[in-house]
């Protein structure tokens, strides 16, 4: 190792990084290596490896680009780094769920299914074109009926309109045709209905005109425009558009409103019936995509005709790589948009290791997530693997069985926000165990089995559940206890839990799922926290609370309150820089003279969690503070974009709000996520503090930790998709060590002996 650390051509060398909480972090990291990053949550380790590593890297690459190219792409300020040395292109394989889009299904995402349609090109029977033939998404290829996308919809009229009134009163309930709105002006004053009769009295051919016209030119009063009717405008302004795409309110209403049903010409397939016509040894392109991808593996493997030998052995490479990550159990007609993050991380990677390039950097965040301990030996197979073709690989991730496998450990800290950002220690496993670093000291820590389970007060029984891969599954969740549900990636624990649990009344979710929310909002606006501070300031002052808010009368008035300007220079790449009226402090000079015990409302958004607690001493803001602490958020910063949070931090800070509205319920998924091994500890005492105050705790966890320290066990499986989807096992975590052999009873036995 020493040799490739001398030789400077073979590290990455960071010099002088100060992005986010990092104090000046210098290090070497060996190239063509495995370098795992560690550290607790807030340490730093993000901001060192995505958001100044990649993201230089990235930005030198879309710099070598014309300007015309350029102004199309992202706009990437430079990091906050004196200087990066031997940078490699970089690829980050991130668990940014894949795009909602329709169109895009796990086949499309991994090229397994354009290979598949060559295939059939080539050797289906009758034969009926190239391979475009067999495309959902290209015309020659398409169901005529649903153009592709295997569903079709319908509006529900009563969803539009209250037929009991008229137009002027209001008739129309759908989003954004508000009476005098131009959208209601168009059909209301077009002249085509009379918009004080009421809905219910229109004659038949003004029921038409004014539900399914199409477009027409109409004159409004001296405005020429086009008139088309209500049910072809929704189905142009909100159908045509992805739902997870939609504000929220839009979103309701389209769920009200619209069914969606399996087109009946083509089956849910998406295909023309020419290219369903056409077989491989009696099945049909649409039979293979439907397939589970480890069955689809066996039937391509019995395909054996030399002209598309090569082929077939590269479609066999990508499948086969789909089941060695675990992903076995999805089909390739399975649409992107409806993967767990951590299964498009997983997606995207198997993309990446088909891929001839070498000598690339691959960064990865947190890989094991949504992984149980079964899981994670292949996943470090396969990061060793990128890295034996020649690449390096860098790895953000706390789990030991990761670390284990690194060539590099780099591990920051000491702990969160501002007491973080140093590099605490670098260099191979052996020495991080001797180093007396946090890390270095838990990586060896095991959480026992509790000597008494708690005693359930009820149950909470579901019964006959079948959504997606469960088979009929009926089980009794016990009440007032901490109970885990395990299982490998697909055996069903969250169809179970979200399908049966999550749906009813008393229940407090929270997820990773990100917050909705635009760079204004920030934990302080988003936990209701600045309400009591503007009323404290408020009071003190004599004013109104109105000015402390960034996003009303005492905002800045260049930058409407953000703190930087954003410049949009048309052909070259937008910039954001500092706000020159207000120094980036969001606020007028006038609301800055105002303190409350010598801090302006400024100063007060700039602390982290940890120091407004100091500050605020009791009242609502100090409870909000109190539970932030407690989730282990106390090194966030009051005023710190939403849009910056990991998931793992957005899925505690919504914890820290449930806290407060007093469920009964609360089903939390893989909360570990984003948690050093030492904040698991801390995690384990908060569920313990909840289900103490007589709450009932579920928690979907892979994590060895919180199964030993579980009260009850839920285990699903005995795999995944068709092979799991039933209960293996209920019990306390000893009676699973002791009487099951499933997956998770042989991990959490090796864990705890």
């Amino acid at each position: 190792m020493g040799d490739h650390i001398a030789d400077s051509h073979g590290v990455i060398q960071v010099r002088g990084a100060r992005e986010n909480n990092l104090r000046n972090v210098s290090v070497d990291l060996p190239k063509r290596r495995l370098t795992v990053f560690t550290g607790v949550s807030g340490s730093g380790k993000s901001s060192l490896v995505f958001g100044t590593i990649a993201a230089e890297s990235q930005r030198l690459i879309n710099e070598t680009y014309t300007a015309f190219i350029q102004s199309f792409m992202p706009s990437l300020g430079r990091p906050d780094v004196d200087a990066l040395h031997n940078l490699s292109a970089s690829i980050v394989v991130d668990q940014e769920r894949m795009g909602a889009n329709s169109r895009s299904t796990v086949g499309t995402a991994t090229d397994a299914y354009t290979m598949l349609r060559i295939v059939f090109s080539r050797l289906g029977h009758p034969h009926v074109g190239t391979s475009g033939a067999f495309s959902f998404n290209l015309p020659e290829g398409m169901c005529p009926e649903c153009e592709g996308l295997g569903r079709v919809s319908a509006v529900d009229v009563d969803g539009l309109v209250d037929k009991s009134l008229s137009l002027r009163e209001g008739a129309i309930t759908v989003p954004g045709f508000n009476v005098d709105g131009w959208y209601w002006q168009t059909i209301a004053l077009s002249g085509f209905v009379n918009p004080d009769v009421r809905l219910s009295d229109y004659t038949e051919q003004e029921w038409q005109d004014f539900l399914y016209r199409p477009s027409t030119k109409v004159k409004i009063g001296t405005t020429n425009t086009t008139y088309e009717g209500l049910v072809v405008k929704v189905q142009r302004l909100y159908l045509a558009k992805d739902r997870e795409s939609m504000q929220a309110n839009v979103r309701a209403f389209v769920d009200r409103a619209v069914t969606f049903d399996t087109c009946g010409l083509c089956g849910g397939t998406r295909l023309n019936q020419a290219a369903l016509s056409s077989k491989i040894d009696g099945r049909t392109i649409a039979d293979c995509s439907a397939m589970q991808i480890n069955e689809l593996a066996e039937f391509v493997r019995a395909i054996t005709d030399e002209s598309v030998a090569p082929l077939l052995g590269n479609l066999r490479e990508t499948l086969d790589s789909l089941v060695e990550i675990g992903l076995g159990y999805l089909s390739l007609d399975r649409e992107s948009g409806t993967l767990s993050g951590g299964e498009a991380q997983r997606v995207k990677m198997v993309r990446h290791l088909g891929s001839s390039i070498t000598d690339v950097t691959y960064v990865f965040d947190e890989p094991t997530v949504g992984l149980h301990p079964h899981d994670i030996q292949r996943m470090n197979g396969l990061l060793l693997q990128l890295r034996d073709k020649g690449n390096t690989v860098l790895v953000v991730e706390h789990k030991p069985e990761v670390i284990a496998v690194a060539d590099h450990v780099v591990d920051l800290g000491p702990g969160a926000g501002s007491n973080g950002g140093q590099i605490c220690y670098a260099g191979d496993l052996a020495g991080l165990r001797k180093s007396g670093t946090l890390t270095g000291r838990y990586l060896d820590h095991k959480v026992r089995l509790r000597d008494n389970v708690r005693v359930p007060k009820g149950q909470l029984s579901i019964t006959g559940a079948t959504l997606h891969n469960l088979k009929d599954v009926s089980v009794d969740i016990p009440l007032g206890v901490l109970t885990v549900v395990t299982g490998v990636a697909g055996s069903g624990k969250s169809s179970l839990i979200h399908g049966s649990v999550s749906v009813r009344d008393d229940v407090s979710v929270a997820d990773q799922s990100p917050i909705r929310g635009s760079r204004r909002s920030n934990p302080a606006t988003y936990t209701g926290l600045l309400d009591p501070i503007r009323s404290a300031f408020a009071k003190a002052n004599g004013v109104k609370p109105g000015l402390f808010s960034a996003n009303s009368e005492g905002a800045c008035p260049k930058c409407k309150g953000i703190g930087l300007v954003y410049t949009d220079l048309a052909m070259m790449a937008g910039v954001a820089s500092l706000c020159e009226e207000c120094q980036g402090k969001r606020f007028t000079a006038e609301v800055l003279e105002y303190k409350l015990r010598g801090k302006d409302i400024s100063e007060v958004l700039g602390m982290s969690v940890a120091e407004a607690q100091q500050f605020f001493t009791s009242g609502q803001a100090r409870a909000i503070l109190d539970r932030l602490v407690d989730v282990g958020l106390g090194y966030l910063s009051l005023g710190q974009p939403l849009t910056t949070l990991s998931g793992g931090e957005r899925q505690r800070l919504k914890l820290a709000i449930h806290m407060g509205e007093k469920a009964s319920t609360y089903v939390l998924d893989e909360p570990t996520t984003g948690l050093h091994l030492a904040d698991v500890d801390q995690l384990l005492g908060l569920l313990d503090r909840l289900v103490d105050d007589g709450n009932t705790v579920i928690v979907i966890e892979h994590h060895q930790a919180v199964m030993a320290h579980a009260d009850w066990i839920i285990d699903l499986g005995p795999g995944a998709g068709h092979d799991g989807g039933r209960i293996v096992f209920t019990g306390t975590p000893a009676e699973l060590i002791s009487k099951s052999d499933s997956l998770t009873a042989t991990h959490l036995l090796e864990y705890v002996s």
